[in-house]
């Protein structure tokens, strides 16, 4: 997203615009040990289960376990990882000095309709010998996955590529959802919707079911693919979460659309003009 030879903006005036640290676009990642990315791969496995474990639970569990670690390193781990625990207490999913965040639009709303309310987060996928970040874009009526990118990084510009592209394919929904990551309250994510007319929301600070489809779909793709495979490359990764996502979207069954896959719900009910069967009701 930034151009090094751009001829009228230097890197650092892009940085501001995007609302990240230059250093960050120089930066080169060391990569973790071969201990510390088993840790990682344990960590994302136990937070699947049991998302309120901070980083004191992590820890005394990876101890139970016969770890011998500290909080610290855990600490360290969990912010890499981007997870945050669902209770209240100042985390790695707070938004950027600076950032404006937004409030959490869709209690009681009744979410009818393909392209009514999007949401959108991001996840770690291990790997063999590294790890990377994955972001999806999701249609919340109907659970299809309208758009996805994979970085090695948390910066903002993977996601907003993931939100070009859904905007781009299926036109802008009436309310986007997401955390309050910095990724989702930088200037260029934000900036994106207001230009699109999007209303934006966002869940409270450690409220895990406020985004609840979505982290639903990590969990279903970690089990059914992730977890499965020790992928050597970012190449072979792509590939199985693409081969993934397009079975999700139109062959796998969905129980809360009564069976059917994703893509399909959400093509009737774009293509065909009648009242919806399956109405959720935000809590």
């Amino acid at each position: 997203m930034i151009e090094s030879d751009h001829p009228e903006l230097s890197i650092g005036q892009q940085c501001k615009l995007l609302s990240i640290a230059r250093s960050s676009f120089y930066y080169i990642p060391k990569g973790e040990s071969e201990q510390n990315l088993g840790l990682m791969r344990q960590i994302d496995e136990q937070f699947l289960e049991t998302p309120f474990f901070g980083v004191r639970q992590m820890t005394w569990h990876l101890r139970n376990d016969g770890h011998l670690v500290n909080e610290k390193r855990i600490r360290r781990l969990m912010r890499l990882m981007g997870l945050m625990p669902i209770y209240q207490k100042p985390n790695t999913s707070r938004p950027a000095k600076g950032h404006k965040t937004y409030p959490y639009l869709l209690r009681g709303l009744r979410v009818e309709r393909p392209n009514q309310v999007w949401c959108s987060d991001i996840t770690y996928l291990p790997m063999r010998r590294g790890f990377l970040y994955l972001v999806a874009i999701m249609d919340w009526h109907t659970r299809k996955v309208l758009s996805w990118r994979i970085s090695n990084t948390l910066e903002a510009d993977f996601c907003v590529e993931a939100l070009n592209e859904a905007i781009h394919k299926f036109g802008p929904p009436e309310i986007m959802n997401t955390d309050q990551g910095s990724q989702f309250t930088s200037f260029a994510w934000t900036d994106r919707l207001r230009r699109s007319g999007v209303r934006i929301s966002m869940d409270g600070k450690g409220r895990f079911l406020d985004n609840i489809f979505i982290e639903r779909l990590w969990r279903t793709l970690k089990y059914e693919c992730v977890y499965l495979h020790a992928w050597e490359t970012g190449s072979e990764t792509k590939a199985a979460i693409r081969k993934w996502m397009t079975f999700y979207n139109h062959q796998r069954p969905h129980s809360a659309l009564g069976g059917k896959p994703p893509a399909l719900v959400y093509w009737q009910k774009n293509d065909i003009n009648q009242p919806d069967q399956q109405v959720q009701r935000v809590a």
